[in-house]
């Protein structure tokens, strides 16, 4: 059985909606401003790296994580041009020369202290901006 690969609307329904909930939520609870810039993905990855110091277990934040890789996926669409693509379960971004990008993967890793969302997004752009 294969798969479909499916793209916008319908691939980005979710992610779309995962990161509107995490602008909401850290908006209401956090009192931080997303606005979908490259720039604030400094202050999700600081929100992240404060969190894991804090000792919270990795299952309580799964959601939480969802949406933030998931704002940070929205940023390198409106940022590179970029489309959401799902397969299944999984979703990732491609940038207009192919490659795939896994924002969501990024935002665990951050909080196992292993990535940050604001290099993805740069080298996101950077490739996208590649002739």
């Amino acid at each position: 059985m294969t798969t479909q690969q499916e793209t916008r609307p319908h691939a980005a329904a979710k992610p779309v909606r995962w990161a509107a909930d995490a602008v909401a939520t850290m908006r209401e609870g956090a009192r931080l401003r997303l606005d979908y810039s490259a720039r604030s993905l400094w202050r999700v990855d600081r929100m992240i790296e404060d969190i894991r110091n804090e000792g919270a277990p990795y299952a309580a934040l799964q959601n939480v994580l969802r949406g933030l890789g998931a704002y940070a996926g929205e940023v390198i669409v409106r940022q590179a041009g970029g489309e959401w693509w799902a397969t299944g379960r999984d979703h990732w971004i491609r940038t207009p020369d192919g490659t795939l990008w896994d924002p969501i993967e990024e935002a665990r890793r951050c909080y196992d202290g292993h990535g940050s969302l604001r290099l993805l997004c740069r080298d996101a752009t950077a490739s996208a901006a590649r002739p």
